[in-house]
């Protein structure tokens, strides 16, 4: 994970529409004054507003510099094919600017994988391996997991005791697929097989229907590498 990444940083519960918008706003389709309409109508306190705010500047509107071109390139996709799954896109930007996210979001895919469904316990069990015992820890779980569910990816049942994933959305696009997968490598730190990239546990909300490696091959940002005459790993262009 990059070193400047926040630990957490994802403490805020973000519905979908909040970060379409910030996501509009820098596909310059809508103003700041848009997006802030939409949080006033919420009717979030100061600075509940202002914490979201600062959620949703990472997200899209002041992306770190080093995934400025990231965002870009999402904004990019968005603008030419505005029938994109948005949710999609504030997904991939989730996971590649959050590790605490796409933790929660690995997690999720990697405990639902078998029966569809997981404890929310297990959930928190796990992500306080990773951030420490601490009530912060639980509350931004939960506040990423509900965002989660905002987006189309679960479903909480039992008062928020079980999270049900709910059916993957298809992607067919291949600008779209290899952004996505650039998402993935980018939360992993490291290049990641190809053939794992079908079943990827942080991007379960996805099937990836084209042929993977064709994808990563055209692609500007990602790389093809081989170690070994049958095992290929996706690395960014930039680890290379």
């Amino acid at each position: 994970m990059n070193a400047s990444a926040p630990q957490i940083g994802f403490d805020r519960f973000i519905q979908l529409d909040w970060a379409a918008a910030a996501l509009n706003v820098r596909t310059g389709v809508a103003g700041l004054d848009d997006l802030n309409a939409l949080l006033d109508a919420s009717e979030l306190g100061v600075e509940a507003k202002k914490k979201t705010r600062t959620v949703l500047n990472r997200l899209w509107l002041e992306p770190r510099a080093e995934l400025v071109d990231y965002a870009d390139s999402g904004m990019a996709i968005h603008k030419a094919q505005p029938d994109i799954p948005v949710a999609a896109l504030c997904w991939g930007m989730a996971v590649a600017t959050y590790p605490f996210f796409g933790k929660v979001a690995e997690l999720v895919g990697r405990l639902s994988a078998i029966q569809g469904d997981c404890a929310s316990a297990e959930v928190h069990r796990r992500m306080s391996e990773t951030y420490g015992e601490r009530e912060g820890t639980r509350r931004m779980t939960n506040m990423v997991i509900q965002s989660q569910a905002s987006w189309g990816a679960v479903e909480r049942v039992e008062k928020g005791k079980r999270v049900i994933r709910l059916a993957p959305t298809v992607i067919d696009n291949d600008e779209l697929t290899a952004w996505l997968i650039e998402a993935a490598v980018r939360y992993s730190g490291k290049p990641v097989s190809l053939p794992s990239l079908q079943s990827l546990p942080v991007l379960f909300p996805f099937t990836l229907t084209q042929p993977l490696g064709y994808v990563v091959s055209n692609s500007a940002s990602l790389s093809l590498r081989a170690e070994g005459p049958s095992n290929q790993f996706v690395a960014l262009r930039s680890m290379i």
